[in-house]
């Protein structure tokens, strides 16, 4: 959602602005007037954040995924689908219960539109800059006194500067400056001969080619690029305004290094001369000018008159205050990772899988199927981006709340039931009391949150962390977490999860794991057994996210599958259960004819 970016744009500015601005104030004497500028560099950084890939930020990509090996592909015949696929299915309910979320659709269009129409505004004022100073280019005449350009020379080899940068003359500008990245131009003004010395020529020069020496004017599409798209942040604004000044700072201190100290009371004259004469539009804001604000001037002046050659402070200072501004600012990232996606993403080493093209089954969704075949240890997968994309995983987490609390000894496999308290439940499947089996059968949300009650939440906390149960996130609250809220998982690392359970990889009590397996059986034909467990995540009315996930076990061979679907208005568990069958079948792995276990299964 472009809000969430939007805020987190706003945070991170705002934040590392106002950590430079106190580094500044609390260490500005230590910093020579280059490091000050340079600190600024770390803006730059900063502004930069929220536009990188968060799985930069995240190193678990080095540890996780699973080993897969290359072997021949499971058979994929296509046969016909239909109501015939769902012999078993008709008994399957979708008991959801919907949750109600703030809907922020015409806010984010609003924010959106608000931002784009100020990038608009402010990119035009650019273009009329740009355009201004083609003109100055276009009707400016080349620099003629051969006695000044020798002198420019002479200044260019001091600074070791070897492009060519021409100096032109222009009745268009006030003051001196310097612009263009590729083709560089020096412009003065050209009423210059009145009062211009060789002495004032030499100071601009050794100044404007200071800029081009430090990259400033490199640095000045930096900062325009960074001020339109936080052209809504004033403290951005306000930075790069500090920053400016700081650069003019620093090059007048480049200046009065390569002068005596004589020379330095008509330095600053040369730039105070200029300052009545300076009406030039602030569009220009891709040159860099001798001249400023009367208020940018004095302090200018006053630095100046301040400098002395002998005020060398130690680089060693400097880099102190870096890496304290370096570690300041890099405690963003965590928050950014986390911020900046409602649904982040589980890295998955894929070597070795096969993905297929399934989309026949996904007509109308958006989704992925995820299938494991435990003895040629090798994935399929339909949809490789979707299939590692972290959502809500609904009732599907109740496999793991019941076996929390059976390793919790809330519950046993033989003492699991609970008592109904008399609150009208929205089915009348739940109104009544519940063990362990029924209540996965059934999806009974009332059991499931007064089992993580009483299992305590540090505790489930604890145990989702250890099994890594996708993000693990558990800050939506007791008893909401799981349903469209904080917890999130991929369908990848819900089959990986389910091969772990199944195996008894997870370390819990192996009567534990077979009372959860137990509950899970759905339906069973001659020559395989079907279990699983869906799931349907319904926000204000809309069932927006569907699950069904479990495993088919064969003589020889044990598959796990997980498939997600989501769309707007239609994306249930029993949808999510259909496709699954069908595509078990299609590969040949599961026909759904057998005989039941269960009468009835909820999400």
């Amino acid at each position: 959602m472009f809000l969430t970016h939007f805020i987190i744009g706003l945070l991170v500015s705002s934040f590392s602005v106002t950590v430079i601005l106190l580094i500044r104030k609390w260490f500005g004497k230590q910093l020579t007037a280059k490091s000050h500028y340079h600190l600024w560099m770390f803006l730059f950084i900063a502004l930069t954040l929220p536009f990188i890939p968060t799985d930069l930020f995240n190193f678990s990509s080095l540890f996780s995924g699973a080993d897969a090996y290359q072997t021949n592909a499971l058979s994929s015949n296509v046969e016909k689908t239909g109501t015939d696929m769902m012999q078993g299915l008709h008994l399957i309910q979708d008991f959801s219960v919907s949750v109600n979320r703030p809907d922020l659709s015409l806010l984010n269009m609003g924010v959106m539109g608000l931002w784009m129409l100020g990038m608009l505004l402010f990119t035009f004022t650019m273009v009329r800059g740009w355009l201004t100073l083609r003109r100055i280019k276009n009707y400016s005449s080349a620099f003629s006194n051969q006695e000044v350009l020798v002198l420019f020379e002479e200044c260019k080899k001091r600074l070791k500067i070897k492009k060519s940068i021409k100096v032109v003359i222009s009745r268009r500008v006030q003051s001196p400056m310097i612009f263009g990245l590729f083709q560089t131009y020096i412009v003065i003004p050209f009423k210059h001969e009145n009062w211009l010395s060789l002495k004032d020529y030499e100071y601009i020069f050794l100044h404007e080619l200071n800029h081009y020496k430090n990259k400033d004017l490199l640095t000045n599409y930096m900062i325009l690029f960074y001020q339109t798209i936080y052209w809504f942040n004033p403290l951005v604004w306000l930075a790069f305004r500090e920053m400016r000044l700081d650069r003019e700072i620093a090059c007048d201190t480049s200046v009065l290094q390569l002068l005596d100290d004589h020379s330095f009371i008509e330095y600053g004259n040369t730039i105070i001369n200029f300052l009545d004469l300076s009406k030039q539009s602030s569009e220009l804001q891709l040159v860099t000018q001798l001249n400023g604000s009367k208020l940018q001037i004095k302090k200018r002046i006053e630095q100046i008159s301040a400098y002395k050659h002998s005020a060398k402070k130690p680089i060693r200072k400097s880099v102190y205050i870096y890496v304290l501004a370096s570690i300041i600012l890099t405690i963003q990232l965590p928050f950014v990772s986390v911020f900046a996606t409602e649904n982040d993403r589980y890295y998955f080493n894929n070597d070795g899988a096969v993905y297929e093209d399934l989309d026949r089954f996904f007509k109308g969704y958006e989704g992925s199927f995820v299938l494991y075949n435990q003895n040629a240890q090798q994935y399929h997968i339909y949809n490789e981006e979707k299939s590692t994309l972290r959502v809500s995983p609904d009732s599907t987490y109740k496999i793991y709340s019941a076996l929390f609390a059976l390793e919790s000894n809330v519950i046993s496999p033989e003492e699991s039931t609970l008592s109904w308290d008399g609150t009208e439940q929205p089915y009348n499947a739940w109104n009544m009391d519940q063990d362990v089996s029924s209540a996965l059968q059934k999806s009974v949300s009332w059991y499931f949150q007064e089992l993580d009650r009483r299992t305590g939440f540090e505790t489930i906390k604890s145990n989702l962390q250890e099994i890594n149960y996708g993000n693990s996130d558990v800050s939506g609250g007791l008893g909401e977490f799981w349903h469209e809220s904080s917890l999130k998982i991929s369908p990848v690392e819900q089959v990986q999860l389910l091969q772990a359970f199944y195996n008894n990889q997870l370390g819990y009590k192996e009567m534990h794991i077979q009372a959860v397996k137990e509950a899970l059986f759905l339906e069973k034909n001659e020559e395989a057994h079907l279990s699983g467990k869906t799931g349907t995540g319904a926000v204000n009315g809309k069932n927006i996210n569907g699950w069904f996930i479990g495993y088919v076990e064969t003589k020889n061979n044990t598959y796990f599958f997980a498939t997600n679907i989501q769309n707007q208005d239609d994306s249930s568990g029993s949808k999510a259960a259909e496709i699954t069958l069908s595509i078990l079948k299609d590969l040949g792995i599961y026909n759904e004819n057998g005989e039941k276990k269960y009468g009835e299964k909820h999400s």
